[in-house]
């Protein structure tokens, strides 16, 4: 068996060439983090693993090794009936384990038999990991940003989807599925792992053009629960800023467009808001619960943005933002994805 040894360093070009990125670790392995792109082959599932490993530490490495070996060779032909049947003989599939060991090492095996040209990863998913951090590291101290600014609900996000178009963008709300406040949670959906999150940002970054600007919205250090890397933290905060300025009024529309699925779900809501019980007591949240238990949401909105998000705001964005004081000011004309066309183009003259 020929080798073909991908070397984790040269991921960041090669992706594109492989046809197919195989992860054969168990589904649990592959939820938490995997290589982007990747599709999941399990060679044990999830329960298979944990019967291997009892079996090791149990009986002997021998005795793990025969079921192993029979539950692996099992599940390998399941997935070659399931999914490769169909590729030509110029199908270039890159495989990979935890460690590049041997779950990686049978799989490769059998599709070069085959006669496909299936390449392994070189120290697996462990390895790729510990690139991941490095060339995030290295890569972000090479990146100048521009950073919009604006108070919660000016619509910082809107106008990094228009700048998509001619720019490039970091969305890092979008990547952590997170809009960064209490209440920012997308719904129906849970933030990724840590791991999946830096993986998400190494895969963005990897793509960027790192001569041509970027742009970001500001943040703080966290995003939901995710930790956004220090040095990537540090180079946004140092990046050169721009300010949406909008009428409170516009800032609600904005909210209750963004925020509309508590419409539906107000009882998550009033839970959300007890959490913040600490720092307001107990009377303030029982007030704005009632306005949520009320409908009156525009009400509670802009109460919410007059005593807890813009006063967090400003507070902040002159702590973190050095050059904040200095930036170009972008004058909001509405809500209506117009108006955010409107400060893309002027972005862009």
């Amino acid at each position: 068996m020929s080798s073909l040894l991908v070397a984790p360093e040269s991921l960041y070009k090669d992706l594109s060439l492989f046809d197919t990125i195989i992860d054969v670790r168990s589904p649990a392995e592959f939820a938490l983090d995997h290589i982007p792109g990747a599709i999941n082959c399990p060679v044990l599932s999830n329960e298979e693993r944990a019967q291997v490993g009892t079996i090791y530490k149990q009986e002997s490495p021998f005795a793990a090794k025969k079921i192993g070996a029979a539950l692996v060779a099992k599940n390998i032909a399941t997935h070659l009936q399931a999914h490769f049947l169909n590729k030509e003989r110029d199908w270039k599939p890159l495989v990979y384990c935890w460690r590049g060991g041997e779950r990686s090492g049978a799989f490769t095996h059998i599709l070069q038999r085959i006669g496909w040209k299936a390449h392994q990863l070189r120290g697996g998913y462990q390895d790729y990991r510990r690139q991941v951090i490095i060339d995030l590291e290295c890569w972000t101290k090479q990146l100048r940003f521009k950073v919009i600014c604006g108070m919660t609900g000016s619509g910082k996000t809107r106008l990094l989807n228009q700048l998509k178009e001619h720019a490039q963008v970091l969305d890092l709300e979008g990547l952590a599925a997170h809009r960064g406040s209490v209440l920012g949670g997308f719904p129906n959906q849970e933030q990724p792992s840590q791991k999946a999150f830096e993986t998400a940002l190494w895969n963005a970054v990897r793509n960027f053009d790192h001569q041509q600007i970027i742009f970001v919205e500001s943040e703080s250090k966290k995003v939901g629960g995710l930790h956004i890397p220090d040095t990537l933290m540090e180079q946004i905060r140092n990046g050169a800023c721009l300010e949406i300025q909008a009428e409170r009024a516009v800032r609600v529309d904005c909210l209750m467009e963004d925020y509309a699925h508590f419409l539906e779900d107000s009882q998550s809501l009033e839970q959300l808001l007890g959490l913040l019980t600490q720092r307001y007591g107990k009377a303030q949240i029982a007030k704005w619960q009632a306005l949520s238990q009320e409908k009156n949401f525009r009400s509670l909105v802009d109460e919410l943005l007059v005593r807890h998000y813009d006063p967090a705001y400003t507070d902040s964005i002159q702590r973190n933002f050095p050059n904040y004081s200095n930036a170009q000011k972008l004058v909001l004309q509405g809500a209506k994805p117009a108006a955010y066309q409107a400060l893309a183009d002027q972005l862009k003259s």
